[in-house]
């Protein structure tokens, strides 16, 4: 019989430094992810400069990019964006300043492949939900949408999925309203280098 390895924090600690590309371990599993494009970056940027703006304003919590969450050692993720309140920061991160517990929200951007939908669409909501994340954004770039899950009875289901021009809201930000087309790289400049969303 062969077993399948399953990979811990211990593991990637013991891998040599690479920085082009991401590594995460989801229920043992090890996934190896190359940087993302501009565009995804570029979205990524703007999902949490949004929610940057909004939490300078309020002092409610903090927004950051691609922290690393550390749920359990078979368990280590980098979500593109989280937020997370002033209470929970408290006492969610390590000595060497990794999330522990899930942030309130997280957000992945979807880049192309399907490796990649499957990680963030199935395992990344799997997981987020069953460490108790509160809500969890889908953004995607190329078809200009956002899908909305949020928990009920400690199970991200879907919420609604925000196209056109629907405002991003959220029960756990007071307040915030963020019309989702400033999400989207300007098509100008996508046009100039021949991206098509």
């Amino acid at each position: 019989m062969n077993a399948t390895r399953r990979y811990t924090t211990a593991d990637l600690e013991a891998m040599p430094y690479d920085e082009w590309f991401r590594y995460e371990i989801i229920d043992g599993e090890l996934h190896k992810t190359p940087p993302g494009s501009y565009w995804h970056q570029l979205t990524a940027g703007k999902v949490c400069y949004a929610l940057m703006d909004w939490s300078d304003e309020t002092e409610l919590g903090w927004s950051v990019m691609a922290p690393g969450v550390i749920f359990a050692p078979d368990n280590s993720v980098i979500p593109d964006v989280v937020w997370v309140s002033r209470d929970r920061l408290g006492t969610s991160l390590d000595a060497d300043g990794h999330l522990t517990v899930a942030p309130e929200l997280l957000a992945e951007v979807i880049a192309p492949g399907e490796d990649n939908e499957r990680r963030d669409r199935e395992l990344k909501l799997d997981i987020y939900s069953r460490f108790g994340a509160e809500e969890y954004w889908i953004v995607d770039w190329r078809q200009k949408q956002v899908q909305v899950y949020r928990s009920s009875n400690r199970t991200l289901v879907l919420s609604t999925t925000l196209r056109g021009d629907d405002r991003l809201v959220s029960p756990l930000l007071p307040s915030f309203s963020l019309p989702i087309t400033r999400l989207w790289p300007p098509e100008t400049l996508m046009g100039a280098f021949g991206v098509q969303p």
